[in-house]
């Protein structure tokens, strides 16, 4: 008896546990059409603090796809997104998209964008470098 009792409350105990994980990783969240872009990048720092990334992400990506005529709110979504992947480890992800930001930067009138993220995306991918170097053996063994 005490051992079906055992077996049935890890059962009880195991279910609320995934319930709470599976929900964490399917969030989304709704993101109203009034927010301000300035309420938008707001949320997704807010949610980025609490480290919940895939909802900082929704948010970043819906302040990309409603101004798309926004150049420096084009960057400011397209930064902090890469930056969430630097956080998460995608490290080549990261890359990718940082380098593609700073070729807004090679453009003509690069020097009239936002140089904040110019700056933060070198600091960010310098960042990248030293730890994928890290990793890295200093040497390797062959026979």
């Amino acid at each position: 008896m005490f051992y079906i009792y055992t077996k049935n409350m890890k059962k009880l105990l195991f279910l609320p546990g995934f319930i709470i994980i599976l929900s964490s990783c399917l969030t989304s969240v709704n993101i109203s059409e009034d927010l301000s872009p300035a309420e938008i990048i707001q949320r997704g720092q807010e949610a980025l603090d609490r480290n919940r990334f895939r909802i900082a992400i929704q948010y970043y990506e819906a302040l990309y796809n409603r101004n798309l005529t926004n150049i420096d709110l084009l960057i400011t979504a397209e930064y902090h997104i890469a930056n969430i992947h630097y956080k998460q480890g995608k490290f080549d992800l990261a890359r990718q998209e940082l380098n593609a930001l700073l070729e807004y930067y090679d453009a003509p009138d690069g020097e009239l964008l936002p140089q904040h993220f110019k700056l933060l995306a070198q600091i960010v991918l310098r960042s990248i470098d030293e730890k994928e170097s890290q990793r890295r053996p200093l040497f390797r063994y062959s026979r």
